[in-house]
């Protein structure tokens, strides 16, 4: 069971309900922006996550109320070489990869502002809730860079390419009423019902059976870079293994009685 860890300094995970972990990106000072000491103590924690049997269910936030993650440390990047700058994108996307990879179903629970690297690290999770304070954008282009972190790709797949290409060749913010009406993001709840929100759904989700939910996570992954037939078979053959579970079982038995 984890208990709330401070071991790290800029990055917080507690169990907040049982099989369901909150992770908090906690520099307050800094609008919780990435630097490279935060990246590595996220990739530190998605994979001790990964590998935890006893988490069900993820949140990502922010700590405070101003910001999720308000983007990638534009001090560090400053001083960056062509091949320092690639090293970095490169990292920010196996980290992110990592998150989206997760077995378990990862919620952003979006605090405030959620631009450049902060939105990209929204993208990776399953979905997105949204206070009505959060600000979406990538104004990358406005720092004389591209996205680096996968936007170009998770972006459009999320609100499809006009919209993407709009929003990362201006470099435009929206709302979070906005980000709700193009697909971003799925509820928009007050401020204080955020994480209760996240964690309700969490409880949801943890209610089901596990290795269903797992092998539903999987199947809509590995589909993205398929067709949809190969996609179709491959959803067959995860289909098949959940016949092999105890749950699937246990919870089929219990049809027939419960009718």
């Amino acid at each position: 069971m984890i208990t709330e860890t401070t071991g790290w300094k800029n990055v917080r995970i507690r169990e907040e309900e049982e099989g369901i972990a909150v992770v908090r990106i906690a520099r307050p000072e800094a609008l919780n922006a990435l630097n490279v000491e935060t990246m590595k103590e996220l990739d530190c924690l998605f994979s001790m996550l990964q590998t935890d049997p006893e988490i069900d269910v993820v949140i990502v936030t922010g700590e405070g109320e101003r910001a999720f993650v308000a983007g990638a440390d534009i001090k560090e990047m400053a001083a960056m070489d062509t091949l320092e700058g690639r090293k970095w994108g490169l990292y920010g996307q196996q980290v992110l990869q990592r998150l989206e990879d997760m077995v378990q179903p990862v919620i952003a629970a979006v605090n405030g502002f959620a631009l450049g690297g902060g939105c990209e690290l929204a993208l990776a999770c399953d979905f997105r809730y949204a206070a009505p304070n959060a600000v979406f954008g990538q104004p990358e282009v406005k720092w004389g860079i591209c996205a680096g972190f996968g936007a170009t790709q998770r972006l459009v797949r999320a609100v499809g390419p006009g919209m993407a290409k709009e929003l990362l060749y201006t470099a435009e913010f929206i709302s979070a009423e906005e980000a709700l009406r193009i697909g971003l993001v799925n509820r928009v709840v007050p401020q204080e019902e955020l994480l209760p929100t996240a964690l309700a759904t969490a409880k949801t989700i943890r209610a089901n059976a596990k290795q269903a939910v797992q092998s539903t996570k999987q199947a809509i992954l590995h589909g993205q870079d398929l067709d949809q037939r190969a996609g179709i078979a491959y959803e067959a053959q995860l289909f098949g293994m959940c016949f092999a579970t105890a749950e699937q079982k246990e919870r089929m038995a219990s049809f027939g009685k419960k009718k």
